[in-house]
């Protein structure tokens, strides 16, 4: 993949990329993902149409998917052994675009736009670029699972340096953008007994009014 603007990208487009695919698998995954999202879409209303910003393998689609058969689902991911698991598990049922968030320009608008653990891996002078297209893409809702810091830090990712950022995500996308409101909140603990997840928090926001303002 040519023109990549980050070290962030690079690193994803490579080899970790590519076992970070592999790692994240099976049906613990699946089942930890289905009851995430079946407590934030039944706060959500006539949702026919997603799309997911870093999709990897589709484990966040497929859930999704289960709960909600007609939805129209796109994917943006930039690691090619991604794209493939994408298209080996939905064939021709889904949209995917292969290549950077960064890149990507939206033709429509989504009624959800999702994403997770993703924004941590973005380098921060390119967060606002990002929150400018999940603000653009989004008709409706927009949902952001991550790691929350109440400030931005930089924590060592797999003896890695310059690859994970913690802040307070949701909170500088509403800050950003004043018709959005915050519908709801929660935090996934990895100890959980049934549906762990890596101690994320999660945010779902919905804009309230056709006026779009951008501070």
């Amino acid at each position: 993949m040519n023109n990549l603007k980050t070290e962030q990208e690079q690193f994803w487009v490579g080899k970790f990329g590519d076992e970070y695919t592999e790692r994240n698998q099976g049906y613990l995954a699946s089942a930890t993902n289905t009851a995430l999202f079946a407590k934030i879409m039944a706060r959500t209303r006539q949702i026919q149409s997603k799309i997911e910003f870093g999709a990897n393998r589709g484990l966040n689609l497929q859930a999704i998917k289960q709960l909600l058969p007609q939805v129209k689902l796109t994917a943006v991911e930039i690691n090619e052994v991604a794209v493939k698991e994408l298209q080996a598990n939905f064939g021709d049922t889904i949209e995917i675009y292969h290549q950077s968030i960064l890149d990507f320009r939206p033709k429509i608008k989504y009624d959800f736009v999702l994403i997770k653990g993703v924004l941590i891996h973005i380098n921060p002078d390119y967060l606002g670029k990002v929150y400018d297209l999940l603000y653009s893409s989004s008709s409706r809702y927009i949902c952001v699972a991550e790691y929350y810091n109440p400030k931005p830090v930089e924590v060592t990712y797999r003896g890695h340096e310059g690859k994970l950022f913690k802040r307070d995500f949701a909170g500088e996308i509403m800050d950003k953008f004043s018709n959005l409101k915050l519908i709801d909140y929660g935090f996934v603990y990895h100890r959980d007994y049934h549906f762990p997840q890596d101690d994320m928090t999660w945010f779902l926001l919905e804009k309230t009014e056709e006026n779009e303002s951008v501070n």
